[in-house]
């Protein structure tokens, strides 16, 4: 199955994400994998098994969200360089959410910018992450505050890659999943919440359907001057649990699962959402594993933190909010005491 990119404004920009088996790839041109260790080690000679090109190098790094940096992308532009890869030549992400965003963004830099693919590996990297171009890194202010809109030439999601992946590394995606449904759909959201993910029909029925929805919004929005923000339900607060815990504590994905239930109780607070529908969510992510309660040790502390969040402009605080099961607000009127009440909770 194909999901098409057709960027609104951007009319030279399209590209498709695949939702079958790895088909073989030939490029008439110099291509470089770019992957970590622990993924090198699953699935590296597969998809060296699929590609035809002049010349392929391969590039590994560090395993973990605490290299997603630009120390590391300077790794990777480093072997390009050894590699004398030029403007024509290709890179191909093979992984997670972390080596897409690096991939993508060392690609943007290259030589003023080259072209990529992404070949994801993780459930939340298939259903999310390498679809719609937002590359980065992070740094000590916060999470993907360097980076840039770079679309990929092709992403070719493969749910065999799956099969390896770490219980926990699975459930991180499905809160990425769940985000979607939260959003935009609660048909969607009443599927998902009696849905096997073991069977490989429901699996890319759930990839497919999580993929349109995004690919919807970031076809009008590509830049998240509007509509595209809406994604980030859940990352406002997700984003500083993950920045508290210095990247090691939470997978993303099991951070974004512990914001959406901060950001709930905020719509709640808020009459946004009614308490039954809070609790369906919190059901969900539970039945999944997900983490719902967190420690905050310092309100004021974690309420300064959200100005470093990239919606925030002018000092002024921008949240996305569920409103109910299916719809979404975005609100940047919420008083700092509205804030800390429902912070003081957690």
């Amino acid at each position: 199955m194909i999901v098409p990119i057709n960027l609104e404004n951007s009319k030279a920009v399209k590209y498709n994400v695949v939702i079958d088996e790895l088909p073989t790839l030939a490029f008439n041109r110099k291509v470089a994998i770019v992957t970590n260790t622990t993924v090198a080690a699953l699935h590296l000679e597969t998809l060296k098994s699929k590609i035809n090109a002049d010349e392929l190098f391969v590039v590994t790094v560090e395993d973990g969200e605490e290299f997603k940096n630009l120390a590391t992308v300077e790794t990777i532009l480093n072997e390009l360089f050894e590699n004398k890869l030029d403007r024509k030549s290709l890179l191909i992400a093979l992984g997670g959410g972390v080596i897409g965003d690096m991939t993508g963004f060392t690609a943007s830099l290259y030589q003023r910018g080259i072209g990529f693919v992404q070949v994801p590996t993780t459930l939340l990297s298939q259903v999310d992450a390498s679809v719609g171009g937002k590359t980065g890194v992070n740094n000590a202010y916060g999470k993907n505050l360097i980076g840039a809109f770079y679309q990929p030439e092709a992403v070719y999601i493969d749910t065999e890659f799956l099969k390896t992946l770490p219980k926990r590394e699975f459930a991180a995606g499905i809160a990425e999943i769940v985000k979607m449904a939260v959003m935009f759909d609660r048909e969607y959201f009443d599927f998902l919440m009696d849905a096997d993910f073991r069977e490989k029909e429901v699996l890319e029925k759930v990839i497919q359907r999580s993929v349109e929805l995004k690919a919807e919004v970031v076809n009008l929005d590509e830049k998240e001057s509007g509509i595209r923000a809406v994604l980030n339900y859940g990352h406002t607060f997700g984003h500083v649990v993950e920045n508290e815990t210095n990247y090691k504590t939470y997978l993303h994905g099991e951070a974004v699962a512990i914001g959406i239930m901060m950001v709930n109780a905020l719509a709640v607070e808020l009459g946004m959402m009614k308490q039954e529908e809070m609790d369906l969510v919190e059901k969900f992510l539970k039945k999944h594993d997900l983490p719902t309660t967190y420690e905050i040790k310092d309100v004021n502390a974690f309420y300064d933190k959200f100005f470093l969040d990239k919606k925030a402009a002018n000092n002024t605080l921008k949240f996305i909010l569920p409103q109910g099961l299916g719809g979404h607000m975005i609100r940047n009127d919420i008083s700092e005491d509205v804030l800390k009440k429902v912070l003081k909770v957690f």
